[in-house]
């Protein structure tokens, strides 16, 4: 007996216990109905099918008979079969999608993941842990900005970092690419393409991942006076570097990997791409417009906190170090001996104190808010920079 049966023979004992009370004049309709939790109506059409045709007049006649918006058994197959040889490794949501779009299915999601459940394709979802309070999100667009990233096998056999910036208030992913690994570059790269497309922002949220935290004890609180490189920048750029103390802290960004990570991968494997470079492709020129077409949401006030920047944001968005030039115009840096060219406006830089700027394999060097032009001088490979840094009180390269 399942569970509609089990059901409805307890309401048929509950209604004959009521109505041999108010054949007893015991119970008026009004307690009648309040007992049986139904209305007034409903225990008037009831006496009157228990007089006609007894306990039979209360069965539920819907019971045992097939829907009539009951999906065909065909159609329930090749949904199958669609899972079983060509999305075995999709989400029932993405795969629903892909039926709707590709497939010409109407049926509904939940329709799809009750089907797959029933048929053993995917399992029930656990229940959700403890209750937690939701955070706001911020109302406007740049104030808040999310920054982390996911390690995961997003092509079989290659483990690769997905670096993501996204938007509080909108979950919006402004910037999405893969590389070998998360560092302090990957996080400059992330920043640059959103600083140069949006404006600058107010805040970053991020993680304490050394590139973005000095945390002199493990799981203990960040030291905000000895920056990074990213956090110098930020600083640099009036941008506030707030840090996230826990998985649970950094939901949004963490439920958007979750996203990512059973989404991205099958859109990989169906488009047969297998390198790193086809792959950022792909995530900027199709992927990232289709995901925020799906996700992102309006925000609470339509006015953008975004301020246009109209710098060169990579003179600042750049790992920045600094050295003395040494007796004969040369700067040491990661291994290189870097010799600064002739210059009309000093005769030489010996010790002179300067910031050597490093963007990538991108080099450049400022001395007296000056750009100054070197070489290295085991290459002989010329560096020609195109940017100066300004607004520092020390001579920099």
């Amino acid at each position: 007996m399942n569970r509609a049966e089990v059901l409805q023979e307890v309401r048929l004992m509950k209604f004959e216990d009521v109505y041999s009370r108010r054949s007893a004049n015991k119970l008026t309709q009004e307690q009648a109905a309040e007992i049986l939790g139904v209305s007034v109506r409903t225990v008037r059409r009831w006496e009157d099918r228990f007089e006609a045709d007894g306990a039979e007049g209360l069965y539920d006649r819907r019971l045992g008979k097939l829907a009539n918006n009951r999906v065909a058994t065909d159609k329930v197959m090749e949904m199958l079969e669609l899972f079983d040889t060509k999305y075995w490794d999709y989400t029932p949501k993405h795969f629903h999608e892909k039926l709707v779009a590709h497939h010409g299915f109407t049926q509904s999601y939940n329709w799809v993941r009750l089907t797959l459940q029933r048929h053993g394709r995917v399992q029930a979802a656990p229940r959700r842990g403890a209750h937690r309070r939701k955070r706001p999100r911020r109302p406007m667009v740049g104030m808040m900005l999310h920054q982390d990233g996911s390690s995961h096998e997003w092509v079989p056999g290659q483990w690769w970092d997905l670096i993501v910036t996204m938007d509080d208030a909108t979950n919006r992913v402004y910037s999405a690419f893969f590389v070998e690994e998360e560092g302090t570059m990957s996080s400059f790269q992330g920043l640059t393409e959103v600083i140069e497309a949006q404006g600058l922002f107010c805040s970053l949220y991020a993680d304490r991942g050394s590139h973005y935290w000095h945390t002199p004890e493990a799981g203990g609180k960040v030291d905000k006076d000895n920056l990074t490189q990213v956090g110098r920048a930020l600083q640099q750029l009036g941008i506030e570097l707030i840090p996230a103390y826990s998985p649970q802290a950094r939901g949004r960004s963490e439920r958007m990997f979750g996203t990512f990570q059973n989404r991205l991968p099958q859109e990989l494997r169906s488009h047969g791409i297998t390198t790193i470079e086809e792959a950022n492709q792909f995530l900027k020129e199709v992927y990232l417009p289709e995901h925020n077409a799906l996700f992102a949401r309006e925000p609470e006030d339509t006015t953008s906190a975004f301020v246009p920047f109209t710098g060169n944001v990579r003179d600042t968005l750049c790992v920045q170090e600094d050295r003395v030039v040494g007796n004969d115009n040369t700067v040491r840096y990661k291994g290189l001996v870097m010799q600064i060219a002739a210059d009309r406006h000093r005769h030489h830089f010996v010790k002179a104190k300067v910031r050597v700027l490093s963007l990538t394999r991108d080099m450049s060097g400022v001395c007296n808010m000056r750009s100054v032009r070197f070489y290295s001088v085991s290459e002989r490979r010329r560096y020609e920079p195109s940017r100066s840094v300004t607004g520092s009180s020390t001579d920099e390269v």
